[in-house]
């Protein structure tokens, strides 16, 4: 018991370091300052936004999105497994089967992904000042005139909206929080380790990708360090609850309301990642086929980490 509490302890301090390192390595090292790069240093930063696009395509669907149909599917079952009696069982099975025919897995991430976009077309019509100011400043921080990229005119490009990047550290903060209550509640060493290792190298890749976007979007330094402290601070604490649990409850306790949360989250994910951040990657029309393949070698490595994940 004290090894497994070790290991979990130790998991926890490398979940936070990890984080932190990479997180924070795009904020303070200058060379990943998109704003201030020319030529092919330019040209190398798009590429690696494109991989981290493709790290966030995967994380999303691979990641996210997989765990959150699992556990809803899990929970809901449970429950209708609990609140139904013994003359139920008999008289109304084939509605029972029914209920679980339907789709509520995907309702709900779904509800996560029109939740976003309720909250974005409201801000955007209670401040309609705020979608021309973020093109003004788009232009400025770009470099460049967008009428000076190509002879192609006006290309229509992402806003660089504040409240897409609180929603991308949100859903991916719930995420954390979850990802570390796992493997809190793991049994055993060997299956701590597992799902650690699991965590941990698909998470570096995403909050390396968060601290990208945090600099191409203008944050200040101190915010982005601010947020970035935040998001490694929520694995931690998950752990931290998990090994809370686990002193009180060896059976933990996931239940439908954290499916719930799950499911949300993924769905605010995907709207960041489909509204947001490959629109970005993908507007300039220059190397389409190596773009490409940096979303696809994105996405394949995190579809190659969920074999264990």
């Amino acid at each position: 018991m004290e090894q497994l509490l070790g290991i979990k302890l130790g998991c926890l301090f490398a979940l936070l370091a990890l984080t932190l390192g990479c997180g924070l390595t795009p904020i303070c090292f200058k060379w990943f300052q998109i704003d201030a790069a020319r030529g092919h240093h330019r040209r190398v930063l798009r590429l690696l936004g494109c991989i981290s696009a493709g790290v966030f395509l995967g994380a999303g669907f691979m990641h996210m999105t997989a765990e959150a149909l699992e556990e809803i599917e899990s929970q809901i079952q449970k429950f209708m497994v609990q609140n139904r009696s013994a003359s139920e069982q008999n008289s109304s099975g084939d509605v029972d089967s029914a209920h679980m025919e339907y789709p509520y897995g995907e309702l709900i991430i779904s509800l996560g992904f029109f939740f976003v976009f309720f909250l974005e077309s409201l801000a955007l019509q209670c401040c309609p000042g705020a979608a021309r100011g973020s093109t003004v400043q788009e232009e400025e921080w770009g470099g460049a005139h967008i009428f000076e990229l190509h002879s192609h005119g006006h290309l229509p490009s992402p806003s660089k909206s504040p409240l897409r990047a609180l929603i991308l550290l949100l859903s991916l903060s719930f995420h954390s929080v979850f990802e570390g209550l796992a493997v809190g509640l793991q049994p055993t060493v060997a299956a701590t380790v597992q799902l650690c290792l699991a965590v941990l190298a698909h998470k570096g890749l995403v909050v390396f990708g968060v601290g990208m976007r945090l600099v191409q979007l203008g944050t200040r330094s101190r915010w982005a360090v601010f947020s970035i402290l935040l998001l490694a601070l929520m694995s931690p604490l998950g752990l931290a609850v998990g090994l809370a649990v686990t002193e009180r409850d060896s059976e933990g306790g996931r239940g439908l309301a954290q499916a719930v949360l799950e499911g949300v989250a993924a769905g605010t994910f995907l709207y960041v990642t489909f509204l947001e951040i490959l629109p970005r990657e993908l507007a300039s029309p220059e190397a389409p086929l190596a773009k490409w393949s940096c979303v696809a070698a994105g996405f394949a490595f995190m579809a190659f980490i969920a074999l264990w994940a």
